[in-house]
């Protein structure tokens, strides 16, 4: 399973627009509520998740995805669950995906070093011996980032990628611009 974690204060294109995405792939991916079902944006945009961190019982999760946003980021990192989540996946390999400064909370984990990645300008010096990418959307090994909203687009793409390959998310890339592939 796949788990979008959201906490108030989350960035809504970070989350929504990868969810989106992954759901148009028929991946099996589900948002998690951090402190209860309903949880609002940064932008006041409330949304109800799935289940709430409470429910969530699967410890080997495909993959863990955390978007930014403030004070989304921090309600992130001060979640038990999350962190474990997180964890759980780290140590079974499985994907863990990142937008803007929720980087920063992998960096805090130690789950950055030697890795190359990306952030929001500003949270660099959280993502504890990461290798600095120039690009916008960096993949290294099981690990996603990307630099913030602006990219939200690529990023989700990315991680469609990761369990559809290359070509199939070409494929849906050009399906929701609408352009022809030529």
């Amino acid at each position: 399973m796949i788990y979008l974690f959201l906490a108030d204060g989350f960035e809504e294109v970070e989350a929504l627009c990868p969810l989106d995405l992954l759901r148009r792939a028929e991946l099996p991916v589900t948002t998690v509520g951090v402190g209860g079902k309903t949880v609002t944006g940064s932008h006041g945009i409330a949304v109800v998740a799935d289940i709430t961190e409470d429910e969530l019982c699967d410890h080997s999760p495909e993959m863990v995805i955390l978007p930014g946003g403030m004070p989304g980021t921090l309600n992130l990192e001060a979640s038990p669950v999350v962190r474990r989540a997180v964890t759980d996946a780290a140590e079974a390999g499985a994907f863990i995906a990142a937008i803007c400064a929720a980087p920063s909370i992998l960096g805090r984990m130690q789950l950055l070093r030697g890795v190359e990645a990306i952030c929001f300008p500003g949270f660099e010096d959280a993502l504890d011996g990461a290798i600095l990418s120039k690009s916008s959307v960096v993949r290294d090994g099981k690990i996603i980032t990307a630099k913030g909203m602006g990219v939200a687009l690529p990023f989700g793409l990315a991680l469609v990628e990761c369990f559809r390959g290359k070509a199939f998310s070409e494929d849906l890339k050009r399906a929701v611009m609408a352009e022809s592939g030529t």
